[in-house]
C-alpha cells in the first residue's frame, strides 16, 4: 500500500517537475531596478545577468566605444589590489565572469556556485559602484580594445575602412546603405571627464535587468533590496535613434579577399521587410525554409557548394537576410544563375506548402531543448527583455505555431520584391590565372631575348682587316 501511495505521488507530482520557463518571479525594486528570478535545472549553480541598457548604437560614430570602453573599465579594481585582486577574490568564490557591450546593452554575465550568490552579487555591485577610474586605468582599457578591435589603428588601416576593404560582406553593404559607421571610433580621444559622464547617466538603476537563474538562496529577494535597491536612480534620457537606409549601394559589387587562391564566397544579401504581426518568427520560420532551398539546390541538386546557408543580422534600425555559399572560383556564374533561378520561382509559386510545416515543426521541437541548463537560461532571458511583461515572458512555441503559410508567403514577397544585393568575394588571382601571368612573363622574356639576338652584327672572321 505504501509503494502504491508513493507511486501515486511522484505521477501526481510529474506536471510540476516540468519547467515552465515563460514563468518567472519578477518584479521592480524601488529604485526601479528590474529583478527576474527562476529556480533553474542545476540546484548547485546560479547564472547571473546584469544587463545595463546602453550600448554602442547610443553613441555618433567617432563616440561609438564609449560603452564598450567602461565595460573594460569597470574590471579594473576595487582597491589597491587593482584588477588582479578583483578577479582573486571571484575565484576564491569559485566563479567566472566576463562582460559583453552589443549594439543594444552592455551586459555582465557571471556562472557561480549556488552556495555563494550573494557574495558574487556583493562583487559585482561593487565592481558596478566602486570602481574607481583613474587615467592609467583609461590608458591600459584603451590598450585592450584597440587590441581587440585588430591592432593600433593607423592612417593605412583608416584608408582602407574607407575603402570597404577588408569588411566582411553584410558590414561592406551596411556601410555603402548608411546602416553602419565606416571606421573606427576614435578611442585616444575619450576622456575620463566623457566616461565618468556616460556611468553617471547610464548606470543608474532604473535602467539595469538583474537576471538570476539556478539554486535561488530563499533569502535572495530581501537581499537584493538591502543591497541593489541602494543603487541611485536617475531621469532617463532619451536613446538615440537608429540609423536608416540613407544611401544607395551597388546591386553587385567584387570584393577582394586575399592574394592568391581558387576559392571564392557569394553573399546575396536581401533587407527585411517590416511586418504587421509575429516579425521575428515570421522571418525566423521564412530563413529556415530558404536555408533549406538553398542547401537543395546548390548542394544537393548542383554539387556546387558543401553547407550553404541563410544568415540574419541587424544593422541599425534594418534587418539582413543573406544567402551565403563557399564554391570553386570557376562555379561562380553557375552558382549565381541557380540562385536566380531559385528566386523566380518562389516569386512565381511562393513556399512548397509541406515543406513549411515541417520547417515550421522542427522549429517548434527545437525550442524545447535549446534553453536546457541555467545558463541557456539566463541567456534566454536576457535576449526576450522585450517580452517580457507581469512576470511571464512571451512563449515563443506558441508564436510560432501562429505564423501561417499565408503570412510566411507575403513576407516572401515582400522579402524578393527588390533584386536584393550580390557580393562575391574572391582572391585577387586564382591559380590558372597566376599560372597564365607566369606563361606571358616568361614568353615576353623568351621573345624579348630572341629579338636582341637577331639585331646583334655577325661575328668577324679571325684575321679580318677593316678597310681604311
Amino acid at each position: 500500500m505504501r509503494c502504491l501511495t508513493f507511486v501515486c505521488l511522484i505521477l501526481c507530482s510529474l506536471p510540476s517537475l516540468a519547467l515552465d520557463r515563460s514563468r518567472v518571479e519578477g518584479y521592480l525594486l524601488p529604485n526601479g531596478l528590474q529583478v527576474i528570478l527562476k529556480s533553474g535545472y542545476e540546484r548547485d549553480h546560479v547564472s547571473i545577468r546584469l544587463v545595463v541598457g546602453v550600448g554602442l548604437d547610443d553613441f555618433e560614430c567617432n563616440q561609438r566605444e564609449l560603452p564598450h570602453l567602461l565595460e573594460h573599465l569597470l574590471f579594473s579594481g576595487i582597491d589597491e589590489t587593482g584588477e588582479g585582486g578583483l578577479e582573486e577574490r571571484l575565484q576564491v568564490l569559485g566563479g567566472e565572469w566576463n562582460a559583453f557591450t552589443s549594439a543594444a546593452d552592455t551586459t555582465f554575465v557571471i556562472e557561480a556556485p549556488a552556495r555563494n550568490q550573494r557574495k558574487v552579487l556583493d562583487l559585482l555591485l561593487a565592481a558596478v559602484r566602486d570602481t574607481k577610474i583613474d587615467a592609467k586605468a583609461l590608458a591600459t582599457a584603451k590598450k585592450i580594445i584597440e587590441r581587440e578591435d585588430g591592432g593600433h589603428y593607423g592612417h593605412l588601416q583608416r584608408w582602407l575602412d574607407r575603402q570597404d576593404i577588408g569588411h566582411p560582406a553584410s558590414d561592406q553593404l551596411a556601410v555603402e546603405l548608411g546602416l553602419k559607421c565606416p571606421e573606427r571610433s576614435d578611442i585616444d580621444g575619450m576622456t575620463l571627464k566623457q566616461v565618468q559622464a556616460m556611468r553617471e547617466h547610464w548606470y543608474a538603476a532604473n535602467n539595469m535587468s538583474l537576471i538570476v537563474v539556478g539554486g535561488l538562496d530563499r533569502l535572495l529577494p530581501a537581499y537584493l533590496e538591502r543591497t541593489y535597491g541602494e543603487l541611485p536612480a536617475t531621469e532617463p534620457g532619451e536613446r538615440r535613434n537608429l540609423d536608416s537606409i540613407s544611401q544607395q549601394a551597388e546591386q553587385r559589387r567584387d570584393l577582394t579577399r586575399g592574394w592568391l587562391g581558387d576559392t571564392a564566397r557569394l553573399h546575396w544579401l536581401f533587407i527585411e521587410p517590416v511586418l504587421d504581426s509575429n516579425h521575428d518568427q515570421t522571418l525566423e520560420l521564412l530563413s529556415r525554409y530558404l536555408d533549406w532551398a538553398a542547401y537543395d539546390q546548390l548542394r544537393l541538386r548542383h554539387g556546387l557548394a558543401y553547407g550553404p546557408s541563410v544568415r540574419r543580422e541587424s544593422f541599425g534600425d534594418s534587418g539582413m537576410l543573406s544567402f551565403n555559399a563557399d564554391l570553386e572560383r570557376q562555379d561562380i556564374d553557375e552558382a549565381v544563375k541557380v540562385l536566380q533561378d531559385l528566386f523566380e520561382h518562389l516569386r512565381k509559386h511562393g513556399l512548397d506548402a509541406d515543406t513549411f510545416a515541417r520547417l515550421k515543426e522542427a522549429a517548434i521541437a527545437r525550442e524545447s531543448w535549446t534553453t536546457q541548463g541555467n545558463s541557456a537560461l539566463a541567456d534566454y532571458y536576457w535576449g526576450a527583455l522585450n517580452d517580457y511583461e507581469d512576470g511571464r515572458f512571451t512563449d515563443p512555441i506558441g508564436k510560432l505555431r501562429k505564423v501561417s503559410l499565408k503570412e510566411a508567403n507575403e513576407a516572401l514577397r515582400l522579402l524578393l520584391k527588390e533584386p536584393g544585393y550580390l557580393r562575391i568575394e574572391k582572391p585577387l588571382l586564382g591559380y590558372d590565372e597566376l599560372y597564365g601571368l607566369v606563361a606571358l612573363g616568361l614568353g615576353l622574356i623568351l621573345a624579348i631575348g630572341l629579338i636582341r639576338k637577331r639585331r646583334q652584327p655577325a661575328d668577324r672572321p679571325s684575321g679580318a682587316t677593316r678597310d681604311s
